[in-house]
């Protein structure tokens, strides 16, 4: 009888560990790279990321640094409307440190917040407040929506890949 109900615990920590790992793997994020210009899709949106340059803000925005900017070309690939963000951009330094985008409204294709429509792409920018050196290897992020329902996250090498 003792021997019947070791072989039922263990059988039930095997099911868990099972069942565990089945939900780690469904959520765990799914990273995929490219080199700026390349196209790179995050769940239902299609992004070319490029390199358009650094500069010193306008006379309302004035860098803590060096404003890098990044050219965002985005297709949303899907049947449904979904959004975009600056927010979901980070730019990663040699030291591995995420920065956020920088919302400073620098001219009037900067990304705050909008609908994509299906298959139109838009062609937008985005800065970040970064210490910058040519020399330097940046990387862009790109997350998801936590609407787009997906565990792809690109990294895309900006700067010296």
């Amino acid at each position: 009888m003792v021997r019947f109900g070791a072989v039922i615990v263990i059988g039930a920590i095997i099911a868990t560990m099972a069942a565990g790992m089945f939900v780690y793997t469904q959520y765990q994020t799914n990273y995929i790279t490219a080199v700026a210009g390349e196209t790179v899709t995050v769940g239902p949106v299609e992004y070319t990321i490029s390199f358009e340059g650094t500069h010193e803000g306008n006379k309302e925005n004035i860098p803590e640094n060096t404003f890098v900017m990044i050219g965002i070309i985005a297709k949303n690939v899907s049947n449904d409307k979904t959004p975009i963000s600056g927010g979901q951009f980070y730019i990663v330094d040699a030291k591995e440190q995420k920065h956020e985008a920088s919302y400073i409204e620098y001219s009037t294709k900067d990304l705050l917040f909008e609908g994509l429509d299906p298959g139109k792409p838009i062609e937008r920018t985005t800065q970040f407040d970064i210490p910058f050196d040519e020399e330097t290897q940046f990387k862009i992020i790109i997350r998801p929506q936590k609407d787009q329902s997906t565990t792809d996250t690109a990294l895309v090498c900006l700067t010296n890949c």
